[in-house]
Parts: C-alpha cells; structure tokens; sequence
C-alpha cells in the first residue's frame, strides 16, 4: 500500500494545492525488486527524490570471508541473478590474478560464449519490461519466449537454468556437451529476426516514444561523474566498453562493435541494449567457429580437480589431492587485486585481499547495478512527473540483489 503524507497545504486560484510525501515501494511492479523511493510530490510534479536500498541484504562480501575461494561461485550467481555466467567470470579472474595463472584457451572461448549468452538474457528482460513499465506488456511476452531458449542452452551446458555457477578458477566445470554448438547457432539464426521485431513492434510505436524520449536524460558528463557504466553510460554518449578498452580473456579477438548513443534519454538506454544484442550474437558466432579443442581446466591438482575422472579410481595422490582440495580449498598468495569486466549492467569489479589462506580476508564487489541507481535523482535528470520516475527505473534496468548484496 502506498503511504502519502501532507506537508503542505494551500488554497490557490484553481483550487487547493498540496505538497505531499509519498512512498513508492519497496513492494511495487515497477521497481523491479525491493526499492523504496520517498517522493516529495506537488500534484503529479516530482520535487525530490530519495531511494532507500538496503531491504534484501544478504551480506555476501561478509559470507566471502568464511567460504573458501570455490566456495564463493554460488555467492556470485545471486548477483546479478539474469547473467550469472558474468559474475562467475569476473571473480574467477579476480582469484585467477592472484595466483598469477590463465585459464586454457577453450575455457576462455567458453566463459565468453556463456557470458554473452548471458548479456543477451539480461538485455531481453529490460527490453520486454521497460515497455511493460509505461503500459505495452505484449514485448515483454514475446522476449520471455525467446529468453527460454537460453535458459535451456544454460541447463544443457551447465544443468541449471538459473544459477549456474560454471567457472572454475582455471577454467570451467565442464566441457560443452555434444550437439551444444549447432544449437547455440540455431538459437542465434532464429533469435536475429526476433529482434527486427521487437523493433517494429515498439521501436517506432509513438505511445512507447511519447514515455521515454527526452525523458530521463543524463549527459555524458553526469554520467561520469555518477560512476554510470555499462548500457547507462553508453547511452549517454562516452565511447567505454571494457571488452573494447581493457580486453580480458579472448575479446581481443572478436569483432564488434560498441554501442553508444547521443541523447543518454530512457529510449537511448532501451536502444542501446537491443543494439547490443544484434552484437553479442556477433560474438557468439565467432566464438563457435574459433574455439578449438583443448582442455577446459587447468591441470593442477592443488588448485583444479582432475578432468579425468578414472584417475580417482587407481591413483592414491589424486585421491588426495581431490580431498584437500574439496574439504580446505587451495591457498592464494598473500596480495590485493581489482579487476572488472564489462557485464551486462555495466562495470562489475571484484577487489579481493588475500592473507595467504584458503579463504579471502576481504572482498567488495563494485556492482553496476548499484552504481547506475544513482542517476535516479532530479538533480541530474530532467524528470518532472511521477509517470516519468517509472520510466527512469525500467531504463536503469537495476536489479536489487546486485545493488543490496
């Protein structure tokens, strides 16, 4: 239930006028997740806003310091929890910087592949949602539809749909199954016409664009000076891309191209995903025709278990090595890292500090979705009415697990 309080009231010419306080969430559709937003509001004018978080905390970088370095994967599925294969990734780099060690070639091929795969997850909700949000919910239909495909692709590589938790430091869990590649093609054949028509469907509906064009809009300069990464800063017309600008595993290699629109409005963030998609397909493509047999996981045995599952069964050494590794996890050198990578919401860091142990002493997570909600303020937008703060959101396209952690 909404919750308003008077803090003004006044007769006027045309009628009475009141200065309200009004609470939107933290149970509401068109937050996404638990948010909470105090709007002082005159009539529909929204004078300030001011988002309170914090409702699903979960106190995961406090958890990372009682797993050991395996045991934290699970802890990054439920980040972000569309595009789980990207928070595996950028914390198996972080642990993989510690150790100074690189995942084989395949593995990379692999962690890229799921990684986009996952980018185009996480685009597809926003972009069937934020027209949901301003009243067309047939979009959002249609890319829940296509959305499944993934998540059978996900369950066919890793038997989860959801929460994955495929890397390993040194590689992957996995090799993919057979047959995997040419329905991760077929996948790509068909879903490539289903983005014309999401286009046709909402690009150029003059409902849809009366909502969010010119509404929302944060200059580049805002923007970085908000920490906006990600679709968010793109949008807004700085050319950053991390794949692009600070490569990591195999993107080097790929051809795509980045994204980035001029007006930073709700329609240049909604675009600027869709447009996104057209390019991960790109990378998916290449990814299948490049990657090469090879392993998959580091063969080390203190740090990665064995592939070759035989060798439990006539080898006494990696029967232990197997125990210690499953009961104590491996030490990381003593030392402090940052890395990010770019996912799909934008910059996602994992700084970590090790004291030479099994189990981290410290981890903080820069996640993007945190950052971006801060551009939710009327201070750097010209949002005016209380329709257009339900626009903003779904533009941000904030997932709350990420932001509270």
């Amino acid at each position: 239930m909404t919750d308003v309080n008077i803090i003004h009231e006044s007769k006027q010419e045309h009628g009475l006028s009141r200065e309200v306080l009004m609470n939107l969430g933290p149970q509401h559709p068109s937050t996404h997740g638990v948010l909470r937003l105090l709007l002082q509001m005159d009539g529909e004018i929204v004078k300030r806003i001011e988002p309170h978080i914090g409702l699903l905390h979960r106190g995961t970088e406090k958890l990372c310091e009682s797993f050991t370095y395996t045991q934290i994967f699970p802890l990054t599925d439920r980040l972000d929890y569309l595009c789980q294969p990207s928070n595996n990734l950028g914390y198996a780099l972080a642990v993989e910087s510690l150790l100074d060690i690189k995942a084989p070639e395949r593995a990379q091929y692999i962690r890229v592949l799921m990684a986009e795969l996952s980018r185009i997850s996480g685009h597809l909700l926003i972009t069937g949602a934020l027209p949901m949000d301003v009243g067309a919910i047939t979009t959002l239909l249609y890319t829940m539809r296509d959305r499944e495909m993934i998540m059978d692709l996900m369950e066919m590589i890793s038997g989860a749909r959801m929460h994955t938790s495929f890397c390993r430091v040194g590689g992957v869990r996995e090799d993919l199954p057979d047959g995997c590649a040419e329905r991760i093609i077929e996948f790509c054949d068909i879903f490539e016409n289903s983005i014309s028509d999401y286009e046709n469907l909402v690009g150029n509906n003059r409902v849809f664009l009366a909502r969010v064009e010119n509404v929302g809009n944060i200059t580049g300069e805002d923007a970085i000076a908000l920490g906006l990464s990600g679709p968010c800063l793109r949008a807004s017309g700085v050319d950053w891309d991390i794949r692009r600008d600070a490569p990591y595993e195999i993107y080097d290699r790929l051809d795509f191209n980045v994204i980035v629109r001029t007006d930073g409005d709700c329609y240049d963030r909604w675009k600027c995903r869709v447009d996104e998609m057209h390019e991960s397909l790109k990378m998916i493509r290449q990814c299948v025709a490049q990657m090469q047999p090879g392993p998959f996981l580091l063969d080390d045995p203190k740090i990665a278990f064995p592939v070759n599952k035989d060798l439990l069964a006539h080898s006494m050494e990696a029967h232990i090595h197997h125990f210690k590794l499953a009961a104590e996890g491996f030490k990381v050198p003593k030392g402090e890292v940052y890395t990010a990578i770019e996912a799909p919401k934008g910059e996602l860091g994992f700084y970590i500090v090790s004291d030479g142990s099994e189990k981290p002493f410290r981890v903080k997570i820069r996640a993007p979705s945190f950052v971006n909600l801060q551009a939710l303020t009327d201070r750097t937008t010209n949002l005016k009415y209380l329709a257009d703060v339900i626009a903003m959101i779904g533009s941000l396209d904030p997932v709350m697990k990420e932001v509270d952690k």
